[in-house]
């Protein structure tokens, strides 16, 4: 039998930062929590942080032996927490996660202090030896699976431990509060309470991450790495608690994993596979050409000779092209040119791909590994015409061309999370390195979007 648990990690919880009585019913579902975990004793508590070292694609494990922590960035340095650190646990999690593929491990702690999404969970659970580990850049299933071997080296090594995810849900509930609202933000919640309450882990794993990009969780990966701890067992789920006074989803639940069940770790990785599969087969020439270019030029490093299929309309206009590459729905590269410096479509698209998947300079290169979990689109613009103010705009329609000087900055047409005129000028103002009080030209511009 496996416990784990879902716990929310505001420090008002704590005495001394707040009082506790700000969110009630979340104080006494991990006062719960903290008896339960009591009365099963485990070896070793594993805590799952999303606010620890996080990187893009390697999941980090705490290393050393004890760590330190203190609420003072919370104004509270009197509130200290030492604690000892299962080393072999974490040792035997790599080894495990190396032999299933994933990358996972102690290497890159630079500040080993602990951080208040480990903190707050243990003002509750007091003195009890403890694992901490991070959350990744990496998709919903690879959480998962790295949620599998922290459950197989537990059976190795014959330690019986208790898995705590701790996260908040959404952070955007409240137009007053400081994160603001979004739609998605309550539309997230529901969501993940309905799973929970289903005990229906295919369903939360199906949750798109842009929803929770919009709606600014910080707490559905670490439930799901936790969950694939109890991959192979049968799940028994309790909502505990929900509320959201501040504008933030704090969500408590207790699961147990008791008689033996199917793995559903095949059904997710056909699921999955399916999915890119129906991509491939509905993409477009346009697209289909940006794939092959990538993944030829990734594997090759030569660009794809013209293939003779190609449309006539590729091969006689002109246009500059987007290609935007995106990984387990999360953008994954991103590089086009506003104005065609390309014979022809086919060109540009062979060269922006070149470029999206290996010169775009917030992603490191993309890698021969990550080739068959890709998805393109194309857009390919129309050219600019000047404007003369943001009742010109649609963000739907049109994108738009922010310019002062030799300074330009462009942003696409009808992208998720962009809802407004004014956010669509002012990313595009930010990226050409325009400052707010600087005057400024506008242009839009027309895409055909192949995806």
């Amino acid at each position: 039998m496996l416990y784990g648990y879902l716990m929310p990690h505001p420090p008002l919880l704590v005495p001394g930062i707040g009082t506790g009585d700000e969110i009630p019913a979340t104080r006494q579902a991990c006062e719960q929590i903290a008896s339960e975990i009591q009365e099963i004793a485990p070896d070793t508590v594993v805590i799952i942080s999303p606010h620890s070292i996080l990187y893009e694609d390697y999941f980090h494990i705490a290393p050393g032996k004890n760590a330190r922590g203190d609420f003072g960035d919370f104004r509270a340095p009197q509130i200290k927490f030492s604690i000892e650190y299962d080393e072999e646990l974490a040792e035997v999690i790599e080894e495990i996660a190396q032999e299933k593929g994933l990358k996972a491990g102690t290497l890159g702690a630079k500040q080993r202090a602990l951080d208040h999404g480990v903190m707050v969970p243990l003002f509750f659970l007091q003195s009890l030896r403890i694992l901490r580990i991070s959350l990744s850049g990496l998709s919903f299933l690879e959480h998962y699976r790295l949620g599998m071997c922290i459950s197989t080296a537990a059976e190795r090594l014959g330690r019986r431990i208790v898995v705590v995810a701790s996260g908040d849900m959404s952070h955007r509930l409240s137009e007053s509060e400081p994160y603001g609202f979004n739609p998605a933000g309550p539309e997230h919640d529901a969501l993940v309470c309905d799973c929970i309450r289903e005990a229906d882990v295919e369903r939360l794993l199906s949750i798109s991450p842009n929803l929770c990009e919009l709606a600014g969780e910080c707490g559905t990966r670490s439930l799901i790495m936790m969950l694939g701890a109890l991959d192979g067992l049968q799940i028994e789920s309790c909502l505990l608690s929900y509320e959201g006074p501040f504008g933030v989803g704090y969500l408590t639940a207790a699961f147990c994993g008791s008689k033996e069940s199917h793995s559903l770790l095949p059904r997710l990785q056909s699921e999955k596979d399916d999915r890119l599969a129906k991509i491939r087969e509905t993409e477009d020439e346009y697209t289909r050409l940006a794939r092959m270019n990538t993944e030829h030029y990734v594997q090759t490093g030569q660009c794809i000779d013209l293939p003779g299929s190609l449309p006539s309309e590729m091969l006689i206009k002109q246009a500059g092209v987007f290609v935007s590459i995106k990984k387990q729905g999360r953008l994954r590269g991103c590089i086009g040119t506003i104005s065609p410096v390309k014979e022809h479509i086919a060109r540009e698209i062979i060269e922006n791909s070149v470029s999206a998947a290996s010169r775009d300079p917030r992603f490191d290169p993309i890698q021969a590994d990550e080739l068959a979990e890709l998805t393109y689109s194309v857009d390919v613009l129309a050219p600019a015409e000047p404007i003369s103010g943001l009742h010109e705009l649609d963000v739907e329609r049109y994108g738009v061309i922010v310019s002062c000087g030799y300074r330009r900055g462009l942003l696409l047409p009808n992208l998720e999370g962009v809802d407004t005129v004014e956010q669509q000028i002012d990313i595009a103002r930010q990226k050409a390195g325009i400052g707010k009080g600087e005057r400024y030209q506008l242009e839009r511009f027309e895409v055909v979007r192949h995806v």
